[in-house]
């Protein structure tokens, strides 16, 4: 990883890349992430080496209980620098330092599954501010009455996607409906399709020729501009048949480039789902989980509960977890991929 940094550092001094923006903007990300885990690899080294001296000073002295708890709390600050640098280590995904494209749709049942909808994009929200991601709607569309029928967000952090690609599936609510007069007990459904945003395009092919490409009016509330001008843009990759919008910039050239750059993200998904389950295959193995399956139950009647189906990680608080407390999901689901690459391997 030094090795790597100093690399970077090399490349950064080069005259000819200040004429690449992208390219400037690539190493300083990836200096940044590589700087952070060096850090952590040296604090964790030095909360061992002086624990190390300290058990034997300790020993030596035949200490007292005081002087051993003092060791105890050390003991457990080390312990919890090298759990953080082992969570580096879950983060081992070619994109995963990628931001995400965050996308949501609301299953069927109405005004139901829309204001569920709108409870996940809420829940991302607040997952944001904590993590100190930038969290932006970029397209939308307006339920009936209520929430989302769907809307798109970009979220951009250190490690955006590697955390978010563990939200891919169906997320499930069971509640006590407030649209329902008569307080009947309702399941809601809505999906999470999650991609990364790649900043290298240049290994993704996309033919002008194979681009249909309209222009709308935004949906949405806004200034005059952006409800009276058809700045919105709507994209389809006629191959794949991957649909992208955008309609939240100022511009219809900026929601243009938008729109591209979601068009990059859903194929760079499409090629990692693909390799995937081309290395699942000749390890003679099938996907557990299907990309779109059910991933996560949240029940607030009859009893409160969040669970995973997949790692099985529950907890009680599940208003905790829709105000964006998942990191420990997250980390439960990264944790059990790492196990299964090791077991495959």
């Amino acid at each position: 990883m030094i090795k790597r940094y100093n690399e970077l550092e090399i490349q950064e001094q080069n005259p000819e890349i200040y004429n690449d923006f992208a390219k400037i903007k690539k190493i300083g990300k990836e200096k940044k992430s590589l700087s952070s885990v060096i850090e952590k690899i040296n604090f964790s080294q030095r909360k061992l080496d002086d624990l190390k001296v300290l058990y034997d000073m300790l020993i030596m002295e035949n200490a007292d209980e005081g002087e051993w708890k003092y060791f105890d709390n050390e003991y457990k600050e080390t312990e919890n620098a090298v759990e953080n640098l082992y969570l580096e280590t879950l983060y081992s995904g070619e994109n995963d330092n990628c931001d995400a494209l965050v996308e949501l749709h609301s299953g069927a049942g109405g005004e139901e599954a829309q204001d569920w909808t709108d409870m996940i994009h809420r829940m991302y929200k607040m997952y944001c501010e904590k993590k100190g991601y930038t969290c932006q709607i970029v397209d939308y569309l307006y339920g009936d009455g209520a929430g989302y029928k769907s809307i798109s967000l970009l979220i951009q952090g250190d490690n955006a996607y590697g955390n978010l690609k563990c939200e891919r599936g169906v997320h499930r609510l069971v509640r006590i409906s407030p649209f329902d007069a008569n307080k009947r007990r309702h399941t809601s459904f809505a999906s999470a399709e999650i991609s990364p945003i790649i900043e290298d395009t240049t290994e993704i092919e996309i033919k002008a020729e194979d681009l249909k490409i309209d222009t709308y009016r935004s949906g949405g509330a806004g200034g005059q501009h952006i409800n009276k001008t058809e700045s919105a843009i709507r994209i389809t990759h006629i191959p794949t048949g991957i649909i992208v919008a955008c309609q939240n910039e100022r511009s219809q050239t900026q929601n243009k480039e938008m729109a591209m750059r979601m068009l990059y993200a859903k194929l760079a998904e499409k090629a990692e789902k693909e390799k995937e389950e081309e290395k699942l295959k000749k390890l003679g193995l099938q996907r557990k989980i299907e990309w779109g399956s059910q991933i996560r139950s949240y029940v607030l009647c009859p009893y409160t509960m969040a669970k995973d189906h997949r790692t099985n990680y529950e907890t009680g608080d599940v208003h905790s977890v829709l105000d964006g407390n998942i990191q420990e999901f997250i980390i439960a689901k990264l944790k059990l991929d790492k196990q299964n690459e090791n077991t495959k391997k």
